[in-house]
């Protein structure tokens, strides 16, 4: 027996691009229904980086759903480079006058996901076969499970990179710009108290490392690995030996071990689809880039995708003009390149490539040794990574 419901904005994916978009939208007395093919408990449960720029946390504060990121995150006003044995370090608000907020994706997820429940939102969680019709007419459609179907005015595809909202659009159609790195990051957490105040970035000849925090007990860690390369062959004792071998230096730094409770290998890719729009289908966050993590923009960007979008179907809705529809796709994209050009410059100037020379690595440490000592190269990083 097939179901139909209508609303005005059909949201695949339960994100935080999908999750804010629909919180935005209702704000607006916009109405929108969500599909996720996840469960709530498995999104709510995937750990991941979580970064905020200034702007993220601004947004989220403003819209209502940033009480407990003001009392759990943590702000950071600056990141360190470690090279060559020294740490240097980048004073991110002495020199943007902004700053960074650790605090979790998944924890922005729950926020998300508690604020539409309390406003009455509509979020099917868990959901089978979705596929879009009609993307080309005043009325596309979102079926799933077998006989579900909304019409709406819109369709916001934030179903991320493996999604089915970008395929949606026939090839055609679509210009994609891609490049896969010959390198991953293996990710562990860690049950230990912080290792250091700020975000650590760590060139070594062996490869790239990252301290991250996830919370006062929680902790990731990141080096650079062979994408191929399989967690069985990561004992613990491995991974520690490799983290201290690429992290701890001559000045009396060192890295706090723990039970590792989680690991994994991430691939490294940048990835861009344009235009961000098909007929009445606009893609936001991982649905229409990736970048490398490197620069900590992936959730920055889906945020930044997103306000721009339901401010656009604000405006249609109110006034009938589709002029800030028209304007989405190559406004979001003017960020969305400065943003890849700044993680693809972070990822090299940092990681070890595989056909590097004696001299490539040379020349990565005369840059990072730059970016440490002119005011100018330290504020061009800065003012990228707070956004």
């Amino acid at each position: 027996m097939s179901t139909q419901v209508a609303t005005q904005v059909a949201i695949v994916g339960a994100g935080p691009a999908g999750l804010l978009l629909s919180h935005l939208l209702h704000r607006e007395g916009i109405r929108s229904v969500v599909i996720e093919s996840r469960t709530r408990e498995e999104i709510e449960a995937t750990i991941r980086a979580g970064v905020l720029e200034q702007g993220t946390v601004d947004l989220l504060v403003q819209s209502g759903v940033g009480e407990r990121l003001k009392r759990e995150g943590f702000e950071h006003e600056g990141i360190y480079l470690r090279f060559g044995g020294r740490t240097h370090r980048i004073a991110l608000k002495e020199l943007t006058g902004r700053a960074i907020t650790v605090y979790a994706q998944h924890e922005v997820i729950k926020d998300l996901v508690a604020a539409r429940l309390a406003d009455g939102g509509e979020i099917h969680f868990g959901v089978k076969d979705a596929a879009l019709y009609d993307l080309d007419t005043d009325t596309p459609k979102v079926r799933y499970d077998h006989g579900k179907e909304i019409s709406c005015d819109f369709v916001a595809g934030c179903d991320g990179f493996h999604g089915v909202s970008r395929p949606s659009i026939p090839s055609r159609h679509r210009h994609e710009f891609a490049r896969t790195y010959p390198f991953g990051w293996f990710g562990i957490l860690v049950e230990a108290p912080p290792s250091t105040d700020e975000l650590i970035y760590a060139h070594h000849e062996r490869g790239f490392a990252l301290v991250s925090t996830r919370s006062p007990q929680i902790q990731r860690l990141y080096f650079q690995c062979d994408p191929e390369d399989q967690v069985r062959n990561w004992p613990d004792a491995r991974i520690w030996e490799e983290l201290h071998a690429r992290l701890e230096n001559g000045e009396g730094w060192k890295l706090a071990e723990g039970r590792i409770f989680q690991k994994g290998v991430i691939a490294m890719r940048s990835f861009v689809v344009e235009p961000l729009r098909h007929g009445r289908l606009f893609l936001a966050g991982d649905a229409a880039h990736i970048v490398p993590p490197t620069g900590a923009k992936g959730l920055n960007l889906a945020v930044n995708d997103v306000r721009l979008l339901a401010s656009a179907f604000s405006s249609y809705f109110k006034s009938g003009k589709e002029d800030a529809l028209h304007a989405y796709s190559p406004e979001a994209l003017r960020r969305v390149w400065r943003a890849e050009y700044f993680s693809w410059w972070m990822t090299s100037m940092l990681h070890r490539f595989r056909d590097d020379t004696p001299f490539q690595h040379r020349v990565q440490l005369a840059e990072l040794q730059y970016v440490v000592s002119s005011r100018a190269k330290a504020l061009t990083l800065a003012e990228n990574y707070v956004g």
